[in-house]
């Protein structure tokens, strides 16, 4: 872990925030760059929702703690009964925060309500796409869980599931999510704060952290200030340009990759060379210690180096804007309408800079011919083009994506992101739809050779997306806590382990 360097160059903006938390040495403040859609914990894979519901309030089954590997959570130990049944064993007296004992019931429901079809839970259709899973009740602490086809990865699958009671809602998503984690939620008010307090009946350690407050801020140089400031305590995803202070700014491999999701059935982006030509006029290593952080890496996959199967041998599309030209010379006389306009959808604060990330990238295509227009959006309209129902009658659409895999095998991103089903796949290829099933139902060294091989054969065959960046982060942390942030703090924000110095 790196700190950066400097000190704090930014002008101290005027907020209208007044914090009374940083008064009382339990209770601290986080400022976060963009509000939550919804507390829905199945929707918890996203980094927004997950930062402050993800351990915090919803628990899962296992976890895997960096550095530490797979680790029991809510089940103590797992075994594997074959023929794709992992038996899990759950702690005894474990509580809801509604009072209500955790049982192998509220695993099972929390397993189905995650593929319901009253509304499309994130973590089922990330992680659980292209299996069936089915559960079987032993007694009240123990559960039988079966995939189809088997998953021998299954432990670590089900550290994604958010455990909720059985009485939960089936018909709509929550906004007072009841969990067994070390904190209830006690309040949102949109537009203001959310507010969670740690809990007396607590199944594991009492977290030192009593009281926390989230507000939202969505300039960057804003919530750096308010950290330095004394008005917060910490400031996750800040910019390079704000990560001026050596004593409190943390820099750190974050585990997502940026990159751009593309309409591969609709013309022109149907054709590989044009899908080509927009990998070769985006000039990557630009952005690189300029608008994005020194270390930033250049993808050629989805997931970071650190997944089992990334292949390492691929190398990123050069710079070339001539070739790019030359690319849409050819498919345009072969009647390719590539003057088609290009709609690029951009998320408002995804990431530190984006808007002035995707600008640039704009400009980049437009100079070697592409007609594109650019739509920066907030998240719930952005959503819509991402994921499917994808929006209708809108044309070519390229989508401005930043995933997060900090799980170490690429399952957790390749069903959804590239299987023809997948809920948010721009592809729709049998012959990798054959791939990815393969790698995830294989094991130890055949398994890290079929993601291997799928990784090239999505980047140099179907040329699938245009592939970016794998993300630093920064973060400011106020020096009066005992916090260093990880390659998991950009999707979850654990306050049980937050001290105070």
């Amino acid at each position: 872990m790196t700190h950066t360097f400097g000190r704090l160059s930014a002008v101290l903006l005027a907020t209208t925030f007044a914090s009374t938390a940083l008064a009382q040495d339990n209770s601290l403040t986080v400022v976060l760059s963009e509000e939550l859609e919804n507390v829905e914990p199945c929707m918890a894979s996203k980094s927004n929702i997950g930062r402050v519901i993800l351990q915090n309030v919803s628990e899962t089954l296992t976890e895997r703690v960096p550095g530490s590997g797979l680790q029991p959570r809510l089940a103590e130990s797992w075994e594997d009964m074959g023929g794709g049944t992992w038996r899990f064993h759950l702690r005894e007296g474990v509580s809801f925060s509604d009072g209500t004992a955790l049982d192998a019931a509220d695993v099972a429901f929390s397993i189905e309500r995650n593929k319901s079809d009253k509304f499309v839970c994130e973590i089922g259709a990330k992680y659980y796409g292209g299996m069936t899973l089915t559960t079987s009740i032993v007694d009240d602490t123990t559960i039988d869980i079966t995939s189809d086809p088997a998953q021998p990865i299954l432990p670590l699958l089900m550290s994604t599931l958010t455990v909720l009671p059985s009485e939960t809602d089936t018909e709509a998503f929550v906004d007072q999510p009841i969990g067994t984690g070390p904190y209830t939620f006690d309040e949102y008010a949109r537009g203001q704060h959310i507010k969670l307090s740690a809990r007396s009946d607590y199944w594991g350690d009492a977290p030192t952290v009593q009281n926390a407050t989230y507000v939202f801020r969505s300039e960057s140089a804003v919530r750096a200030a308010m950290v330095a400031a004394g008005e917060a305590d910490i400031a996750p995803n800040i910019a390079l340009q704000d990560a001026t202070d050596q004593a409190t700014d943390y820099s750190y491999p974050n585990s997502e990759t940026v990159y751009m999701r593309l309409d591969n059935n609709t013309a022109p982006l149907d054709d590989v060379r044009v899908r080509q030509a927009l990998n070769y006029a985006v000039d990557k290593e630009a952005f690189v210690g300029t608008i994005l952080a020194n270390g930033t890496l250049l993808a050629t996959g989805m997931t970071p180096p650190s997944t089992i199967g990334y292949n390492h041998d691929l190398q990123p599309y050069a710079f070339d804007p001539e070739k790019a030209k030359a690319l849409l010379a050819e498919a345009k006389a072969d009647g390719v309408p590539v003057d088609s306009e290009i709609l690029l959808i951009g998320r408002l604060e995804n990431f530190a800079n984006v808007t002035e990330t995707m600008e640039a990238l704009l400009a980049m295509w437009q100079d070697v011919g592409f007609n594109i227009k650019l739509n920066m959006v907030e998240t719930a309209e952005w959503n819509e083009y991402y994921s499917k129902p994808f929006v209708a009658d809108k044309g070519p659409i390229l989508v401005e994506a930043m995933h997060d895999n900090a799980n170490g095998d690429p399952v957790f991103s390749m069903f959804f992101k590239y299987a023809s089903e997948g809920a948010q796949s721009g592809v729709t290829d049998a012959k990798l739809d054959g791939m990815i099933a393969a790698a995830t139902a294989a094991t130890g060294d055949e398994r890290e050779t079929l993601w291997k091989d799928t990784f090239a054969y999505i980047f140099n065959d179907l040329v699938a997306d245009v592939f970016l960046w794998h993300m630093v982060g920064f973060t400011r942390v106020n020096e009066r806590l005992d916090f260093e942030p990880t390659i998991r703090t950009n999707s979850e924000l654990q306050l049980a382990q937050i001290k105070f110095k």
